[in-house]
C-alpha cells in the first residue's frame, strides 16, 4: 500500500488557508498514484485551537470547510483531522477531536479520539469529549485502524485508565494510521519512536504516523512523520522541521542508513522554525534585537537571520557609560558578520536625566539595583519605540537560566514580543554559539570566551550573583523539570544552602515570568502554559 503523507504547516484559525493546502496536497498525491492520503490531527482548524473551540460559529465554519474539502475528493480516500461538534451537547463545548475519511465527494466515516491528554501543554479535557467510534475501516481488502495522537501513547504508561490498543488488536488490522499533532521538545523524537515501535509490537501490523509541522504560539511541531514495518523497522521517515508531501510505500525501505543529527543542529532548526512561524503568522516581516555584545543576544540574532533573512533583521546597540569597549565592538562585529542593519544609540543622557528627575525622591538612599535597572528599562523603552515605528517584532534575548532565577529586568530586557531562547539553558546557549561557529566565525570568539555580564555596573559579572552555570543549570533542571525537593537535589552533590537559595529565587520570580513574552518551548517543561505555578504562594521544599 502506498500512503500519501501530507505533512503540512497549518495555521490556527486560518480555515481557508488550511483548506487550500489540503486540496493542493490531495491533487499532488493523487497524481503520484497513492492508495490513501493522511493529514495531521486537527489540520483544518490548526493545533491547538484552544478557546476558538468555544466560539459559537467556529465549529460550524470548520465543518463547512471540511464539507468543501470532501467534495474535492475522488476515488482516492483521505483522512483529515478536524474538531467536530457534539450533537448531544447544545453548546460548542466538549466537541470531538476527530478524523474524517473523505472519498468520492463525501464524508464517508468519522473517527474520534478517545484518550484526551491533560498534562503539560495539553488541555484537551477542557474542550473535547472522549470518542467511542469504531477504530477500523475496510478498504482494498485491508483492515485499517485509525487513531489520533494520544490514542497510542498509553501503551507503556498509566496516564489514562484506558488503552485502545488491545481493542484494536482484536480486529487484526493490516495497518494502523495515527494522525498526530505532537509538539516538539528535545528528546521527543526518541520517545515517539519508542512509542511507535511498542505499538507495532502490541497490534502486530505496520503503523503510519503523520505529524504536524510548524510553529503555533510557543509550540513547535517538528513533523518527522514515520512508517514502521511489522518487524519494528523504520521504512520511511519524513524530514524534521520541514513541510513534506511524499509517498510512504509499505513495500519499500528508504531508511536503511539513517544519519544522526547533533542536538544543537536540531535545536537550531526547531528555534528557527518557531521564530519564523511566530513572526509570519502574526504579521511581522522584520525582527529587532538589542545587541549587547553578549552571547544571548548574539545567538538570538543568528537565529533571527536563519528565520527571516539578514535583510529583515535590525540590530541596535544601546551602550551606557558602563558598557565596555569590547562589548560595543563585539556587537558591531556580530552585525557585520551577519550582514544585518545596525545602529548605535547611546543611552547615558536619558539615564542621567531619569536619575536627576528621581534624585529628590531618592535622596538619602544609596544607589542599588534600582539605578542598574534604569539602564535596562531605558533600553526597553527605546527598543519598543523602534519596534512601534518600523513594525518590527522585538525579540527578547534572555535564556532559561536567567528567567528561572529572575536575573532579568521586568519592563527592561524582558520587553518584547517573543522570547526566542527563554527555554534554552545558559549552558546550551554556549553550545549553540559554538555550533554556529563550527565552519566560520559568525559570533565573535570574544563573545563566547568572556565571562557573562549584564554590564549594569562597573566590573559586573554574572558570577557575582549566580553560581557557575553548569551547576546552576543542573539544579534548575532537577527542580523545574524533575520537580525534586531541596533535600533530593542536595543529595545529588550540591551544597544545601545553595540549592535552597536557587529554589527561593525561582519561586519568588514567578511574577516576572507571568509577564514575560511567549517563549518557544524546547524542553519537556517550559515556562509557559505547561507550567502553572501560583504567583502568591509560600511553600518551599
Amino acid at each position: 500500500m502506498r500512503i500519501g503523507i501530507a505533512q503540512l504547516n497549518s495555521t490556527v484559525g486560518d480555515l481557508s488557508g488550511n483548506l487550500a493546502l489540503s486540496i493542493d496536497a490531495y491533487e499532488q498525491l493523487c497524481g503520484q498514484g497513492v492508495d490513501l492520503i493522511v493529514y495531521p490531527e486537527l489540520f483544518l482548524s490548526g493545533y491547538p485551537p484552544r478557546d476558538l473551540l468555544l466560539k459559537e460559529s467556529f465549529l460550524k465554519d470548520v465543518f463547512d470547510h471540511l464539507t468543501e474539502f470532501s467534495m474535492q475528493t475522488g476515488p482516492t480516500p483521505t483522512l483529515i483531522g478536524f474538531p467536530e461538534s457534539n450533537p448531544e451537547i447544545s453548546n460548542s463545548a466538549k466537541c470531538f477531536n476527530s478524523a474524517a475519511w473523505c472519498q468520492g465527494g463525501k464524508i464517508q466515516k468519522i473517527f474520534r479520539k478517545r484518550l484526551l491528554p491533560t498534562y503539560d501543554v495539553f488541555d484537551e479535557d477542557r474542550y473535547f469529549s472522549a470518542g467511542d467510534s469504531p477504530f477500523c475501516i475496510r478498504y482494498k481488502e485491508k483492515q485499517i485502524a485509525v487513531t489520533i495522537c494520544e490514542d497510542i501513547w498509553n501503551v507503556d504508561s498509566d496516564l489514562h485508565s484506558d488503552n485502545p490498543l488491545p481493542i484494536i488488536a482484536k480486529d487484526t488490522p493490516d495497518l494502523l494510521i495515527n494522525l498526530s499533532a505532537s509538539p516538539w521538545h528535545q528528546g521527543k523524537q526518541e520517545r515517539r519512536l519508542q512509542i511507535l515501535k511498542k505499538t507495532v509490537q502490541e497490534i502486530g501490523c505496520p503503523i503510519c504516523y503523520v505529524n504536524s509541522i510548524g510553529g503555533n504560539d510557543e509550540l513547535i511541531f517538528d513533523g518527522g512523520s514515520l512508517t514502521i514495518g511489522e518487524s519494528g523497522e523504520i521504512l520511511h521517515r519524513s524530514k524534521s522541521f520541514e513541510e513534506s508531501i511524499e509517498v510512504h510505500d509499505l513495500s519499500e525501505n528508504h531508511c536503511q542508513h539513517l544519519t544522526s543529527v547533533s542536538v544543537e543542529a536540531y535545536l537550531r532548526k526547531g528555534l528557527t522554525l518557531g521564530l519564523r512561524d511566530y513572526s509570519f503568522k502574526t504579521g511581522f516581516k522584520k525582527a529587532l534585537i538589542g545587541l549587547s555584545g553578549g552571547i544571548d543576544s548574539a545567538v538570538t540574532a543568528v537565529l533571527a537571520v536563519d528565520a527571516l533573512g539578514k535583510d529583515n533583521v535590525i540590530g541596535i546597540s544601546l551602550p551606557s557609560s558602563i558598557s565596555s569597549d569590547h562589548s560595543k565592538d563585539d556587537a558591531r562585529k556580530l552585525a557585520e558578520n551577519l550582514g544585518i542593519e545596525f545602529h548605535t544609540i547611546p543611552i547615558q543622557k536619558i539615564v542621567d536625566s531619569a536619575t536627576s528627575e528621581l534624585s529628590y525622591l531618592f535622596e538619602g538612599f544609596a544607589p542599588d539595583v534600582t539605578e542598574e535597572n534604569l539602564q535596562a528599562r531605558t533600553r526597553g523603552l527605546l527598543l519598543m519605540a523602534i519596534s512601534n515605528k518600523f513594525g518590527a517584532l522585538l525579540l527578547t534575548t534572555g535564556n532559561k537560566s536567567e528567567l528561572a532565577v529572575g536575573y532579568c529586568t521586568l519592563y527592561g530586557d524582558m520587553c518584547g514580543g517573543l522570547a526566542v531562547i527563554a527555554d534554552v539553558p545558559k549552558t546550551q546557549v554556549f553550545a549553540l554559539a559554538k555550533h554556529f561557529n563550527q565552519n566560520d566565525e559568525i559570533i565573535p570568539v570574544n563573545t563566547i570566551k568572556k565571562p557573562p555580564s549584564a554590564e549594569l555596573r562597573h566590573d559586573q559579572k554574572d558570577s557575582d550573583s549566580l553560581p557557575d552555570y553548569d551547576q546552576l543549570d543542573a539544579i534548575l533542571h532537577s527542580y523545574i523539570e524533575e520537580k525534586k525537593s531541596i533535600a533530593s537535589i542536595a543529595a545529588l552533590g550540591h551544597e544545601h544552602g545553595l540549592v535552597k537559595q536557587i529554589v527561593h529565587l525561582v519561586d519568588i520570580n514567578e511574577h516576572k515570568r507571568k509577564q514575560a513574552a511567549p517563549c518557544l518551548k524546547t524542553t519537556p517543561l517550559a515556562f509557559g502554559v505547561g507550567r502553572r505555578m501560583p504567583i502568591v504562594q509560600k511553600y518551599q521544599n
